[in-house]
């Protein structure tokens, strides 16, 4: 905020108030009171004190936090409209996929259930490493009886276990960074992929519109008139720095009624100031934080069983 343009838009109103609320002059008998007494001493000086951000639409405000001979103002200015969302930034590159976890144990055979639809196809998992050759094993005797009959093919093995991926946590990255992804161990044959996603350009400030003027005060009771004789009317003055305006004190006893002295010429209206400069717009605030991930949704129904491999090649023949 810059607090020398907020002292000068509450000064210009104080101006422009007084400008269109002058003292009419007094229509009584021209019968003179007693001379009133002094007005406490205006500010000797002005600082400037705190300068909140208030709430869209709120009315301003300005308080005086010190004394009436040295004034600190604290000022309330009301935040201006949020500026459009900025455009979405471009997508990051994909990040490397994980390492393949140790596959589970094998679980207990359950009933058999109806079979489902087909479901779709999943993506291609990622190769393992081939494991090394183990050695040749010696050469059995080479036996002397009839070769027996080839034996039955063996039982198809039970389909392995398969891998569940869910959504785990999508973080929002610094304007500019490189997205990342990973992919962590839930237990069992259930892992989570983690997303970080680079924070798109701040959008342009937006322009709030110019609240509407507050309502013109009641204007005050005349005072009396004095005793003394009418000097002459000196030159006009600067005119200096609105105070702020002091705690109304308790009405004194009317006194009593002077004689009516002759009324003296109204002076001349001083000239009106010129408008301070408009300040600046403040900053954009800060980005909000990401929306939490939203529920991982129910697990598809089980693909119909695939087709039976190849059967293996027979063993050597005993002895």
């Amino acid at each position: 905020m810059n607090n020398s343009c907020d002292y000068q838009r509450a000064y210009n109103y104080v101006q422009n108030y007084q400008k269109n609320h002058t003292t009419q002059g007094c229509c009584c008998t021209p019968r003179v009171g007693p001379t009133g007494p002094t007005g406490p001493q205006g500010p000797t000086t002005v600082t400037i004190g705190t300068t909140t951000e208030g709430l869209p639409g709120s009315t301003p405000s300005v308080v005086n936090a010190g004394t009436n001979q040295d004034a600190i103002l604290n000022f309330v200015i009301p935040a201006g409209a949020t500026g459009p969302t900025g455009a979405t930034g471009p997508t990051g590159p994909t990040g490397a996929t994980g390492p393949t976890g140790a596959t589970g144990p094998q679980g207990l055979p359950g009933s058999a259930g109806t079979i489902g639809a087909t479901g779709p196809t999943g993506p291609q998992g990622i190769a393992g490493a081939t494991g090394p050759t183990g050695p040749t094993g010696a050469t059995g005797p080479q036996g002397t009886g009839a070769t027996g009959p080839t034996g039955a093919t063996g039982p198809t093995g039970a389909t392995g276990p398969s891998i569940t991926l869910a959504i785990g946590t999508v973080s929002t990255g610094a304007p500019g960074s490189t997205a990342t992804a990973s992919i962590n161990s839930l237990g069992g044959n259930a892992y989570a992929l983690n997303l970080t996603i680079p924070q798109g350009p701040t959008g342009p400030t937006g322009t709030g519109a110019t609240g509407p003027t507050g309502p013109t005060g009641a204007t005050g009771p005349t005072g009396p008139t004095g005793t003394g004789a009418t000097g002459p009317t000196g030159a006009t003055g600067p005119t200096g720095p609105q105070g702020t305006a002091g705690a109304v004190g308790a009405t004194g006893p009317t006194g009593p009624q002077g004689t009516a002295g002759a009324v003296g010429a109204t002076g001349p209206t001083g000239p009106q100031g010129t408008a301070g400069a408009v300040g600046a717009t403040g900053p954009t605030g800060p980005q909000g934080t990401a929306g939490a991930v939203g529920a991982t949704g129910p697990t598809g129904p089980t693909g119909a069983t695939g087709p039976t491999g190849p059967t293996g090649p027979t063993g050597p023949t005993g002895p």
